[in-house]
Parts: structure tokens; sequence; C-alpha cells
């Protein structure tokens, strides 16, 4: 039975002949749930549907985004924020109107506003406009709790036990029974006398060839 896996958008359950990956995101799909690349043209490139629909509308930022993040990050060490006009053209990646040098109501904190609803979605209000020398001060008015924060709820229930510490058990060092250490010591004893047994030869390591043992003892010296 051939192995068989599931297509990532549609689901059906397909040998792996059937199923191709994904150039992009790597995972499989079936030929129906992928296009050649929209990029290239390139047919021995496929790619799924969710990563051919990001390549033709990709995600759409919002041109004061860059502001709503810079205040987000000098919130976290300071309360008033001053900027040049030339500093907010480079955050935001992009001139500002010319609305924005002419006249103080373009800094008007109002929520219907794109760009003030990137500095008031931070936390942060327009506190001081200058048009002549060309900055504005910002003050942060509120706290951002940070992604995935939950605030614990308080508990109306009084505790009444007294806190008692867990007992740590320390656990005593074991000492080996008698049987181990008695066949430690018989295994001592076999050693050393394995090596006492084994024949010491003087002056080579070599044992001494057959026919010498025949001619001579190993006490004796051949006479000159």
């Amino acid at each position: 039975m051939p192995f068989k896996d599931q297509c990532g958008l549609c689901k059906r359950v397909l040998s792996y002949r059937l199923l191709k990956r994904c150039y992009r995101c790597g995972r499989l799909y079936c030929r129906d749930c992928m296009v050649p690349d929209v990029s290239t043209g390139d047919p021995t490139r496929l790619l799924c549907l969710n990563c051919a629909r990001r390549t033709v509308s990709p995600r759409i930022v919002s041109k004061y985004g860059g502001l709503a993040g810079y205040l987000k990050f000098r919130g976290s060490f300071t309360n008033t924020v001053r900027l040049s006009f030339a500093r907010m053209d480079g955050i935001i990646g992009d001139n500002l109107p010319m609305e924005a040098y002419k006249t103080e109501s373009w800094w008007g904190n109002l929520a219907t506003n794109v760009h003030a609803k990137a500095w008031l979605d931070a936390g942060w209000n327009v506190e001081e406009v200058n048009l002549k020398e060309g900055y504005v001060v910002f003050r942060k008015v509120k706290e951002l709790q940070p992604a995935g924060f939950r605030k614990k709820r308080a508990s109306h229930s009084e505790i009444k036990k007294s806190f008692t510490p867990v007992h740590v058990h320390i656990p005593k060092p074991r000492t080996p029974s008698k049987t181990k250490v008695s066949k430690l010591y018989a295994r001592i004893r076999n050693l050393e006398r394995r090596r006492t047994s084994m024949l010491m030869y003087h002056g080579s390591f070599r044992p001494k060839p057959k026919h010498e043992k025949r001619l001579f003892k190993p006490d004796e010296k051949p006479s000159q």
C-alpha cells in the first residue's frame, strides 16, 4: 500500500505521487490547489494558492505604521517625544503632506484621520506643534498592554491555612552490601592469582621457541 498524506488546502488524502511540495512554504498540496509561479511564470516552480495570493496582493501596511511602532518603542522609557518634520519623514519612509507644514489642524487628535489614528492607537497625543521651527511634541496618555497579556483575577477567598514548608527528603549515602563487597574482594584476589601465575621471561617479553624448550631447561644455560 503506497504512503499517503493530506493536502494542505482541500484536505484530500492522496498518495505521495499525486502531491507536490510548494516552492515557497514547503508544504504538500495536490495539483488542483497549486499554480505555476505567478511572479516568474516558471512551470517547474509550483506555488500553493495561499502563497500565490500573497504574491499577487501583498499585505498593505499603513503609511504611518512606522510612526506608531516608533512611539510604542519610545513609550517604554519616556513620556514625551519631540520630533522634527524631517525626522518624521524618515520614520514613515515618505514625505508628510503639504497641509502638515501649513496648518495646525492637520495635527489634531481626531481618530477619524488616518495619520492621527496612528499615534492615538499607540497611546500618544499631540501636545504642541511649531510650524515655524518645524517640530511636533507627543505626550503619552495611556499604557498599552503587551500582546498576550492577561490580567490576573483577584481571588476573594481568604487563605485560612498557614504556610507550611514542603518537606525535603535528603537521600542518605548508600553503603554497598556485604555480598557486593565480598564479590569485589574475590575478584581482586583472582586477578592477583592470575597475574602471579603468569610466566615471567627475563630479557625478552617473547616466549622461547620450541627447540630451546626441548634442548634446555628454563634454569639452565647452554655450555659454551
